[in-house]
C-alpha cells in the first residue's frame, strides 16, 4: 500500500514539473501584457497636480509601468560627457540646468522602483543640446538619422541615457513632432517622418541596436504622425524590421488623433511586431475629464461608429487580442493630458473610471468589459445593485451623447471644431441627406445628456461631494452641449441665409452661454470652463462668427 502511494506520488510530481514547464515556456511566448500609464502634462505649463503621478496609486490600480512625459525624460538629462566634457561645461546655465534635470527625473524613478513597476521614458527624436549642434556645426543634417555623425551622437545619448539612469526600463520614441516648450537648452529635428526608407527604418534599427540588442531594454516606438495611418509604409516598416522580444510597436486605437467617428486603426493587427495600443482616458477634445465621457466600452468592444465596417477588419481591442493574440503586447493609457490648455479639472472621476478598466480589463483580456466595468462600480465606488446599473447606463448614454453632438455617428463634421477649451465655427455637410441626419444627433444628444443627469441625480454615490461632483459635471456636459447644438443649427441657418433663423439661435447660444457660466456658482468641484475667446489652434472662433452675425 505504501509503495503504491509512493509510486502516485512521483507520478504526481513528475506532472507538476512537467506542467510547470509548460508554463514557463508558454509565459516566454506570451510574458505579462505591459500595462502602462502616462499623465501627459500640458507643455510649457505647470506640471498637472494628479493622483496618478504617484506610481503607488497607479500600481493599485493595475498598471505595471509608468511612461513619463517628454520633459521627464532623461534625453534632457544627460551631460554628455563621454562624448565632450565642452558640450555641457559646468558652471554653465544650460549644464545647472541639465544637472537640476536629472536630480528631479532620478527622485521620480526612485518612487518607482519603491513601488516595483517599470519605468519607461517619452522621447522626441532627434533631440540634441544647442551647444552640440553649434559646436559641430550640424543645424542643418542633426534630423537625418542617416547622417554619419548623427547617427553617432544618437548611439551617444542612448548609452548615456542608460548609463546615467540605470533604473530606465526602457524608452519610448516619437517623431510625429517635437516639442521644446519646457527644454529651454535643446533643439529637436526630424527629416522625412513620413518615410520608411529615409527615417522610420533607418532609426528603428539604430535604436533596436542600441536599446533592445546591446542592453536588453525595450524599446517602444510610436506610429502616431508617422506611419500610423498608412498601411503601406507600416507593413514597409514591419518587413524591413526583424522582430525583437525588446521592441514593441506603439499604435492608437483609432486613426490620427483621439477623435470619436475617426477610423479605427487599420493597422492594428498588421505586420510581425507586437503592438501596445494608446489610449486617452481624459479625451482633450471631449472636455478632458470635466464631463462624463465613459469610452473604455468602446475602445474594448467597439464603439457604435465602426460597426459599419467590413466583418473581416479588425474594429476593436477585443478583435485585435482575439485574431492576433501573438501581436498583443498591452495597453497604454493617458490618464490625464494631451492638448493644450484646460478645462482643468479638480475632481478625476472620470478618467478614474476610463483608466481603472483599461488596466484591469489588458491584464485579462479574456474578461468582458462589463465585468470589469461592474467591478468598478462595486469595488472602487461601492455602489450597490440598482445604483450599479443606473451608472452603466448613465456612462453609456455619456459615450452616445458625446459623439452625436460633438460630430456624428457617420462623421458628418470635421472633428476639430472644438477642442481644449474652445470652439471653432462649425463647418456642416452641404448634403442635404447628412445635414438632417447632422441636425438629428445634435437634438439627440442634448436628449441623453438629460437623462444623464437625471441619472447622476438618481444615484446613490456614498458621499455629498461625489454626488455634487458627479450631478455637477453631467450638467456641465449638457449645457456645454446645449452650446455646441445651437451653433450647429446656427451654422446650417447661416450657410441658408435664413437670417431670422440664424437670430432665434443666437438667443439660446445667449441664452445656453448664461445657464454654463453659472455653474462655478452652483458647484464647487467642476472644471474650468471653456472660454468664447479662445483662439489657440482654432482658426475661426465661434463667438467672434456669432457677433458679425449679431450685426446683420
Amino acid at each position: 500500500m505504501k509503495k503504491k502511494k509512493l509510486r502516485l506520488v512521483k507520478k504526481l510530481v513528475i506532472i507538476l514539473i512537467f506542467l510547470n514547464v509548460v508554463g514557463i515556456r508558454a509565459n516566454a511566448q506570451n510574458p505579462e501584457p505591459l500595462v502602462l500609464d502616462m499623465v501627459h502634462h500640458n507643455p510649457g505649463e505647470a506640471p498637472y497636480n494628479s493622483a496618478y503621478n504617484n506610481p503607488e496609486v497607479i500600481k493599485e490600480m493595475g498598471y505595471n509601468g509608468k511612461v513619463y512625459f517628454l520633459f521627464e525624460s532623461p534625453a534632457l538629462a544627460i551631460n554628455w560627457e563621454s562624448v565632450d566634457k565642452d558640450i555641457l561645461p559646468k558652471g554653465t546655465k544650460d549644464r545647472a540646468w541639465v544637472d537640476a534635470k536629472a536630480a528631479q527625473i532620478k527622485k521620480m524613478h526612485q518612487a518607482c522602483k519603491a513601488s516595483n513597476i517599470a519605468i519607461y521614458a517619452m522621447s522626441d527624436l532627434v533631440l540634441f543640446p544647442k551647444r552640440l549642434i553649434e559646436k559641430y556645426g550640424i543645424e542643418d543634417t542633426f534630423g537625418d538619422p542617416n547622417n554619419p555623425l548623427t547617427e553617432k551622437l544618437i548611439r551617444a545619448q542612448i548609452n548615456e541615457m542608460f548609463d546615467q539612469f540605470p533604473d530606465l526600463d526602457g524608452l519610448v520614441v516619437r517623431i510625429g513632432e517635437t516639442y521644446l516648450h519646457d527644454a529651454p537648452y535643446h533643439l529637436g529635428a526630424i527629416e522625412n517622418k513620413k518615410s520608411p526608407e529615409k527615417t522610420i527604418i533607418p532609426l528603428i534599427k539604430i535604436l533596436k541596436e542600441e536599446i533592445s540588442e546591446k542592453r536588453n531594454k525595450l524599446l517602444i516606438f510610436r506610429t502616431w504622425g508617422s506611419f500610423d495611418t498608412d498601411l503601406e509604409s507600416y507593413m514597409k516598416v514591419s518587413d524591413a524590421i526583424e522582430p525583437h522580444k525588446n521592441l514593441i510597436i506603439s499604435v492608437k486605437h483609432c486613426e490620427g488623433d483621439f477623435h470619436r467617428a475617426n477610423p479605427f486603426s487599420k493597422v492594428i493587427g498588421q505586420g510581425r511586431h507586437k503592438q501596445i495600443i494608446e489610449v486617452q482616458s481624459a479625451r482633450e477634445y471631449e472636455g478632458k475629464g470635466a464631463y462624463p465621457n465613459y469610452i473604455a466600452n468602446g475602445v474594448i468592444e467597439g464603439f457604435e461608429e465602426h460597426a459599419r465596417m467590413p466583418k473581416d477588419q479588425i474594429k476593436s481591442i477585443r478583435e485585435f487580442v482575439e485574431r492576433k493574440p501573438e501581436l498583443y503586447a498591452g495597453i497604454w493609457t493617458w490618464s490625464r493630458g494631451g492638448g493644450w490648455n484646460g478645462p482643468y479639472i479638480k475632481n478625476e472621476m472620470w478618467c478614474d473610471l476610463n483608466s481603472w478598466v483599461m488596466a484591469q480589463w489588458a491584464k485579462d483580456v479574456s474578461q468582458t468589459e462589463e465585468a470589469v466595468f461592474n467591478r468598478y462600480a462595486t469595488e472602487r465606488l461601492k455602489l450597490k445593485d440598482n445604483d450599479v446599473a443606473k451608472y452603466r447606463k448613465l456612462c453609456l448614454l455619456s459615450a452616445e451623447a458625446v459623439v452625436r453632438g460633438r460630430n456624428s455617428t457617420y462623421r458628418d463634421m470635421n472633428p476639430w471644431w472644438t477642442r481644449d477649451q474652445g470652439i471653432a465655427w462649425p463647418a456642416v455637410p452641404k448634403e442635404e441627406v447628412r445635414q438632417k441626419r447632422n441636425l438629428a444627433q445634435k437634438d439627440e444628444a442634448v436628449a441623453k445628456w438629460k437623462q444623464i443627469v437625471e441619472l447622476a441625480k438618481a444615484i446613490d454615490w456614498n458621499g455629498q461631494e461625489a454626488k455634487d461632483h458627479a450631478v455637477g459635471s453631467a450638467e456641465y456636459g449638457l449645457r456645454l452641449y446645449e452650446i455646441y447644438r445651437a451653433l450647429v443649427y446656427m451654422s446650417y441657418a447661416h450657410k441658408k441665409g435664413d437670417d431670422a433663423a440664424v437670430q432665434k439661435w443666437i438667443k439660446k447660444y445667449d441664452k445656453a452661454w448664461e445657464s454654463y457660466k453659472n455653474l462655478p456658482k452652483e458647484y464647487s468641484t467642476i472644471a474650468t470652463l471653456y472660454t468664447q475667446d479662445f483662439d489657440r489652434h482654432i482658426a475661426n472662433n465661434a463667438d467672434k462668427k456669432v457677433n458679425q452675425l449679431r450685426k446683420q
